[in-house]
C-alpha cells in the first residue's frame, strides 16, 4: 500500500465522510498521526437527539492503547464505551459488562464465566468445527465450482447459527436476530432504517426476547448457555433477567457482527493471497493460531472503545482533567510500525 503523508490538521475522524474515503487515504491518515500527532483532540459529530458532546483525544499508538486499556482505576469504561455520552441506563442497556466498572463488573463476569468453563469451551469448539464443516458441505452441494455470495452464505449464517444454539436460540428466530442486529448496527444508516426511534423500538424487542428466554431457562433450565448464566450464583447471587437482557444484546449483536466481519475479511486475503493460503493449508493445526491471530490484526473488527479519565492526568505530554475522554483506535493500533515490521502486509 503506498501511503502519502496527510497533514494532521486536514483530519477529521468525527467527520462520516472520512468513513467513505479511499482505504489509502484513511490509512494515510491514521499513519500520518502515529508520526506526528498521537494523542490528538478532535471534536465528536452532532447526533440528533443527543446534547453536544465535549470532545475526544484520540490515541493511535498500539503502546498507548495497550496502557489505557489496561489501567481501568485511571480510565474507566462504566461512563460509556462509545464516544457519544449517553445516559448511564442506556450504556448499560448496549453495552452490559464493556460499559462497567468494577465491583458492577467484577460480579456479572463472574456469573457469565459459570457457562464459559474450559470443559464447556472445549464442547464449544468441537461443535463449532462442525457446524463448519456442515455449512461448508452445504455451499458446496447447492453451488460447486460456481460463484456463490460468502457473506450471505457463509459468513453471516455461520456465527449468527452459533450463538443461537449456544444461547438455546429457536433456529426460526435466528432471521428475526439477524434483522435486529443489523438494525441496532446500522444506527444512522437508512438502508438499515437506522433513526434513534426505530433503534429503540428495536432494542426494546430484542430485550424482551431475551428477558423472555432467561425467565424461561430459570424455570425450566436445559444444557444451552443462557440456563447456565440464569442459573449461575456469585455469593448467593444470581443475574436478574435485566442484566441478562443486556448480555444478551452484547453477544448476538457485538459478538455475531464482529466475528462475521473478521471471516470476511480473513477470506477475501486468503484469496488474494495464494501464498499465504498455501501456508497455512501446508499445515494447518501448525498455523492455526497465528493465523486466526492476524486475520482479527488486519481485520480490527472493532474499529474503537473510548475511555473516561478518572482524575487529572496526561498522556504523551498532554494534560487532561477529569472526565476527558479517549478513544482507541484498535485499527490504527493493528498497523502500529513501532510493534509490527510490515503492518500492511498479511
Amino acid at each position: 500500500m503506498q501511503l502519502t503523508p496527510v497533514n494532521v490538521d486536514s483530519i477529521d475522524l468525527s467527520d462520516p465522510e472520512f468513513w467513505v474515503a479511499p482505504r489509502e487515504h484513511r490509512e494515510s491518515a491514521f499513519w500520518s498521526l502515529r508520526r506526528e500527532a498521537p494523542v490528538k483532540f478532535f471534536n465528536e459529530m452532532p447526533l440528533a437527539n443527543f446534547p453536544p458532546g465535549p470532545g475526544y483525544y484520540a490515541l493511535t499508538k498500539h503502546e498507548d492503547i495497550w496502557a489505557v486499556s489496561r489501567n481501568p482505576e485511571l480510565w474507566c469504561s462504566g461512563q460509556g464505551s462509545n464516544i457519544t455520552t449517553l445516559t448511564p441506563e442506556l450504556n448499560e442497556f448496549f453495552g452490559s459488562m464493556i460499559a462497567m466498572d468494577d465491583p458492577k463488573h467484577f460480579r456479572l463476569r463472574s456469573i457469565v464465566s459459570k457457562g464459559f468453563t474450559p470443559k464447556e469451551i472445549t464442547r464449544v469448539e468441537e461443535y463449532v468445527k462442525s457446524k463448519a464443516r456442515t455449512l461448508v458441505d452445504e455451499v458446496l452441494e447447492q453451488h460447486g465450482d460456481r460463484e456463490f455470495d460468502f457473506v450471505e452464505k457463509l459468513a453471516a449464517p455461520f456465527p449468527l447459527e452459533i450463538i443461537c444454539d449456544m444461547m438455546g436460540i429457536p433456529r426460526s428466530d435466528a432471521k428475526q436476530i439477524l434483522d435486529w442486529t443489523n438494525v441496532i448496527l446500522g444506527a444512522g444508516d437508512p438502508d438499515f432504517g437506522g433513526t434513534l426511534e426505530n433503534l429503540m423500538k428495536v432494542a426494546l424487542e430484542i430485550f424482551g426476547y431475551a428477558q423472555s428466554l432467561g425467565e424461561a431457562r430459570l424455570k425450566k433450565p436445559t444444557d444451552d448457555l443462557t440456563s447456565i448464566m440464569m442459573q449461575a450464583e456469585v455469593d448467593g447471587e444470581r443475574m436478574s433477567s435485566q442484566e441478562f437482557g443486556s448480555f444478551f444484546i452484547l453477544l448476538v449483536v457485538a459478538g455475531n457482527e464482529t466475528t462475521r466481519n473478521a471471516i470476511s475479511h480473513g477470506m477475501l486475503e486468503l484469496t488474494r493471497r495464494p501464498d499465504q493460503r498455501r501456508t497455512w493449508f501446508g499445515d494447518f493445526e501448525k498455523h492455526s493460531r497465528t493465523a486466526v491471530e492476524e486475520i482479527v490484526r488486519w481485520s480490527s473488527p472493532v474499529i474503537h472503545f473510548r475511555r473516561t479519565a478518572t482524575q487529572d492526568t496526561e498522556l504523551r505530554g498532554v494534560k487532561m482533567p477529569k472526565g476527558t475522554k479517549v478513544v482507541m483506535w484498535y485499527n490504527s493500533g493493528n498497523r502500529d510500525e513501532d510493534l509490527f515490521e510490515d503492518p500492511y502486509r498479511f
